[in-house]
Order: structure tokens, then C-alpha cells, then sequence
């Protein structure tokens, strides 16, 4: 079965041909229904990845591959949520996590006629990750825990075969952030949506994902890709065995050794 995601040999050079290398040489293969995610140091080309995965950036040299198709604009069937939520003020809770409904063309069409379903889809939403009468609220009515868990509805209102998460909780307190991990494991459970997940969290990546890719300090590429065997589903006590503390030791010093090569 082809992969889901995949890049081959990317090189993506920002301002030109003699501009700043962001990543080079770099591959990636993300498995349908997998759950991975990416860590490295400062600057690596985590967010580039990211766009280049959307369809956001084009490379130079390569190929980015999703759902079987070579990526050559932004793509549709993706959510998704960034560290900052960016939620609309003028628009309600709700209304914000029907927005890309009005975007994305295959619902855009059928959004007039059919906005009841939506609507309750949104609803359902709101109640799997806490929500629950919630959705006329405006942005400013809500925490930053919560207003992260509206962007998480709005990433996924379309029903995208892949969520695409940019350090999605890094503004977030610690109590809150590990809320939201068991959030998003439960929708990765629930859905089957496949996910990649950008993050500097090294206990993040290591409790949601099934293979965390650590890349290179500048111009990024892929040092070394990490399965993670912990059975599914996990809970936080997880993250006090020796097993966990171990994997996270070993990415911090990968990535520190990168650091240091740069």
C-alpha cells in the first residue's frame, strides 16, 4: 500500500537560488491511519516540512506526494491547527468551525442546503473534546485551552484524511497541554485520521506518536526515524516508566548532537 504522505529528495530554498536552504534531501514516509511526529532543533525545517506537506510551499527539487498525487498546490484534504488558534472574534465558536466548510469546494457547494448537518457535526465535535454548549461563545468568552480545542473541531469539520499539527499546544500550561494530548490520542483513536504532528516537546511526541522523525540542525533532513511500541491506548502514567524517560533521553540527545554539528 503506497504511503499516505510521502517526500522524496526534497530540497526548499527560501528568497531565490541564492537564498537560505531550508531542507535538503529529505524523505519522509507517513503511513494511512499512523500517527507520527517530527522533532529537531530550533530552525530545522519542522514548519517547512509542514507546508510543503499542504501544498503551502513547493520545492525546488523533489517530490511531495499525497493520497497518491503529486503535490502542485494547496491540498484539501488536510486540517489544520497551529500554535496560535486564530480564531475569528467576530464569529461565534461555531461559526469559526464551520469556516472551512465554506472553503474547501466539495462542502462549500452543499453548505447552504445542508447546514444542519453540519452544524450538528460541529456539535459533536464540541462535545468529544469538551465543548458542550460551548458553540455560541465569541473567541474572547474562552480559555486558550478551549479556544485550542475549537481550532482542533475547526481542523476536522471537513472530514480531512490527514490533520497537520503545528506545535498546537506550546502556548499552553502544562495541566492543559496534557489534556489536550489525551484529546487529540482519543480522536486519532476514534477517527483513524492520520496525523503529523510538529513539536519541540519531546514527552509530546513520545506519548501520541507510533514514529517520531528527528531531523538535522539547518539545511534539515532526516537523522534517524524512531518506532514507538507502547501499546495503545496510553494513558499519562505512561510517562513514569523507564521505558518512556529512556526514549526521551535518546531524542534529547540526538537532537543535542545535531545542535552541536550546526
Amino acid at each position: 500500500m503506497q504511503p499516505l504522505v510521502q517526500i522524496e529528495n526534497v530540497d526548499m530554498r527560501y528568497g531565490g537560488a541564492d537564498g537560505t536552504l531550508a531542507v535538503t534531501g529529505l524523505n519522509v514516509k507517513v503511513e494511512k491511519g499512523e500517527f507520527a511526529a517530527v522533532v529537531g532543533p530550533s530552525g530545522c525545517g519542522k514548519s517547512t516540512l509542514m507546508k510543503l506537506v499542504t501544498g503551502l510551499h513547493i520545492p525546488q527539487q523533489g517530490q511531495v506526494i499525497v493520497s497518491g498525487e503529486e503535490v502542485t498546490e494547496p491540498v484539501s484534504i488536510v486540517g489544520m491547527a497551529f500554535q496560535n488558534p486564530t480564531l475569528l472574534p467576530w464569529r461565534t465558536t461555531l461559526d469559526n468551525i464551520l469556516l472551512p466548510l465554506e472553503i474547501v469546494q466539495r462542502h462549500r457547494k452543499r453548505l447552504r442546503r445542508h447546514r444542519d448537518e453540519y452544524v450538528a457535526e460541529a456539535e459533536k465535535l464540541l462535545e468529544t473534546v469538551g465543548l458542550k454548549g460551548f458553540g455560541d461563545k465569541f473567541p474572547w468568552q474562552l480559555s486558550g485551552g478551549m479556544q485550542q480545542r475549537a481550532s482542533l473541531c475547526r481542523a476536522l469539520i471537513h472530514q480531512p484524511e490527514l490533520l497537520m499539527l503545528d506545535e498546537p499546544f506550546a502556548a499552553l500550561d502544562a495541566f492543559t497541554r496534557e489534556e489536550l494530548w489525551c484529546v487529540i490520542r482519543d480522536l486519532h483513536q476514534e477517527q483513524g485520521i492520520t496525523v503529523v504532528l510538529v513539536t519541540h516537546d519531546l514527552r509530546e511526541a513520545v506519548f501520541l506518536a507510533d514514529k517520531i522523525f528527528v531531523m538535522s540542525a539547518r539545511p534539515g533532513r532526516i537523522l534517524n526515524v524512531h518506532k514507538i511500541d507502547t501499546p495503545r491506548p496510553r494513558d499519562l502514567d505512561v510517562m513514569y516508566t523507564t521505558e518512556f524517560t529512556e526514549k526521551v533521553h535518546e531524542l534529547r540527545n540526538e537532537i543535542a548532537e545535531a545542535r552541536a554539528v550546526a
